[in-house]
């Protein structure tokens, strides 16, 4: 994993986009880490770096190397739009995935309706894209309302025992995202 740079593909690509959304999350992780044996590089050298190896730290910096590339290629392709988009929350219950954790609720709207605008609800999203002319999708709180919407063991072929509360069903939650999403644009 090379922190502080794009993709190729990206890199490769880019002059090809008129719009870009960007997201990253959950994946992100210790588990994820140790599992696939990926390997963390700043500046084509394996990091060194002791606080930027913390999982949650090589995460946001990531996020802030690759905004601040975007946004300085943005005048050299001015019919590109980027937008990153924030955290798609999770609802947990009891735990976490890996710790007895349920993602089964049934309820819309459990905890009221309300969004409110003063900041994002993803405080590091809202940070990467501040002072850049990079947008944000901001999708976290209007989510968070909606428990009910993860596959969660509901899927086709879904097992009691599966908790799956990072993805969504379809239609539902992420279309109002491309509702968003197509109003910014």
């Amino acid at each position: 994993m090379h922190l502080d740079r794009p993709a190729a593909f990206l890199k490769n690509n880019l002059h090809r986009f008129h719009a870009l959304i960007l997201n990253t999350g959950d994946h992100w992780n210790e588990w994820n880490l140790r599992s696939n044996k990926w390997e963390m590089y700043l500046g084509g050298a394996p990091n060194s770096n002791r606080d930027i190896a913390v999982i949650r730290n090589a995460k946001n910096f990531t996020i802030h190397s690759v905004i601040k590339w975007l946004d300085a290629q943005l005048p050299h392709h001015p019919q590109l739009k980027v937008f990153y988009r924030s955290l798609s929350p999770r609802h947990f219950f009891n735990g976490d995935w890996n710790t007895g954790g349920r993602c089964d609720g049934t309820n819309p709207l459990p905890k009221g309706s309300g969004v409110h605008r003063n900041h994002s609800e993803d405080a590091e999203a809202e940070s990467a894209v501040r002072g850049t002319r990079i947008g944000l999708l901001d999708v976290t709180a209007l989510s968070r309302l909606r428990e009910e919407g993860h596959v969660s063991r509901y899927r086709i072929g879904g097992t009691q025992g599966v908790k799956d509360c990072l993805h969504w069903c379809l239609p539902g939650v992420p279309d109002t995202w491309n509702e968003i999403l197509a109003a910014k644009l």
